[in-house]
């Protein structure tokens, strides 16, 4: 048994030293507490990095098929009023959706930007009393309105009881409505006396469509789009006005969900805010979509985007439109998807880099204090040396 105890007693490898030969120095022991400081604040911070999770990203290639992108925003126009403000979306698909009115609202604001009122966009009209048929006619007691489509008509019955149903008529002709007092029904419901009293306001149109996700654009403009000789035209005569200020601040842009640590390039920034000198426009961003994938450290998976943007306006030339005045937003779907993981660092690693970090300033305190006790001593030899001589 004593063999077997000397036999360990041998396979020590951390050897004692008797403290009879144990110097203690000043310099020791004020590199003994700065070598603990540094140790204690190095161990605080693995830890911290323990405790929190840490975002892992890879890159790979996008292969999902027949999604939706959504697309968020949120636009203020200072010197645009929110009548004559429509909004079209369109692909390469060929799939178009023109003058969105679901999920948008729209905020009448004054020339200090305060909120006059607030409304969701809708289709509809106000009742009118006695109004035209479509026969050519009035409004009997015993007869069921069918308003005039003022040979816009897709059929025999087919009824336009709202000034908004004729523009929407005009707008599957391709026709543009050159003036709309002459139509009864946009006559009766005031429809240039509403843009004349929302003279000199600004709009704040916010809200979300869905598209395919697919190459695209979409774009906010003055008066109702539709289709002419296949190129897309907005009709602007019935506003009866030379020029159209689109000036605007992008307060909100994004694709998809939010999710931690994203930054939307356009969101509230300074160069999101044009001021037009001209008398017509086209602002165009062209911005380049990344899908994104993150997963929290709880699995839960927020499929998103990201994206990147370049600018450019076009002005007329010459007196003449060369560009539909609006803000147009083109983009392009990158072929890489990013992945973002939320993890935790394993606990080996944890003792693995506190072992590091303990092994690693003792050792490297030790050499400092081998190096000045050493120091030392030479200098006070020869002091020694010196006052014999």
């Amino acid at each position: 048994m004593d063999g077997l105890l000397s036999k360990l007693r041998n396979l020590d490898a951390y050897p004692k030293v008797n403290e009879d030969f144990y110097s203690r120095t000043l310099s020791g022991g004020i590199i003994t507490l700065a070598s603990s400081v540094v140790m204690l604040l190095l161990f605080v911070s693995e830890l911290r990095l323990y405790l929190h999770a840490v975002t892992e990203t890879t890159l790979r290639v996008d292969t999902s098929r027949g999604e939706q992108l959504r697309i968020n925003f949120d636009v203020t126009f200072p010197a645009l009023q929110c009548s004559i403000i429509s909004l079209d979306a369109m692909d390469i698909s060929g799939q178009e959706h023109l003058d969105v009115k679901h999920d948008i609202f729209k905020q009448r604001i004054d020339a200090h930007g305060k909120v006059i009122a607030t409304r969701q966009d809708a289709v509809g009209g106000m009742k009118m009393e006695k109004p035209l048929q479509h026969h050519g006619g009035r409004l009997e007691h015993n007869e069921t309105y069918c308003g005039s489509c003022y040979g816009a008509q897709e059929s025999d019955d087919q009824c336009c009881n709202s000034c908004e149903d004729v523009r929407e008529a005009y707008r599957k002709k391709g026709w543009g409505v050159s003036n709309p007092d002459l139509l009864d029904q946009c006559k009766r419901e005031g429809f240039l006396q509403a843009i004349k009293d929302e003279e000199g306001e600004g709009c704040n149109i916010y809200g979300f469509i869905e598209v395919n996700k697919v190459a695209g654009n979409f774009h906010f403009a003055p008066g109702k789009s539709f289709q002419q000789s296949n190129v897309h035209v907005h009709d602007l005569l019935p506003f009866q006005k030379d020029s159209f200020n689109v000036s605007h601040k992008i307060n909100k842009l994004s694709f998809g969900e939010y999710f931690p640590g994203v930054v939307n390039p356009l969101d509230g920034m300074h160069r999101a805010q044009w001021v037009q000198h001209s008398s017509y426009g086209m602002y165009q961003y062209f911005i380049k979509v990344v899908p994104t994938v993150y997963t929290d450290i709880n699995d839960h998976i927020i499929l998103s985007n990201q994206f990147s943007v370049t600018e450019h306006f076009r002005s007329s030339e010459s007196g003449r439109i060369q560009a539909l005045p609006g803000v147009f937003f083109f983009y392009d779907l990158s072929p890489i998807k990013v992945t973002f993981t939320e993890q935790h660092v394993s606990f080996l690693h944890f003792l693995t880099n506190v072992c590091a970090i303990v092994g690693g300033v003792f050792t490297v305190s030790g050499i400092i204090d081998s190096f000045v006790y050493h120091g030392q001593r030479a200098i006070k030899k020869k002091m020694e040396i010196g006052k014999f001589n």
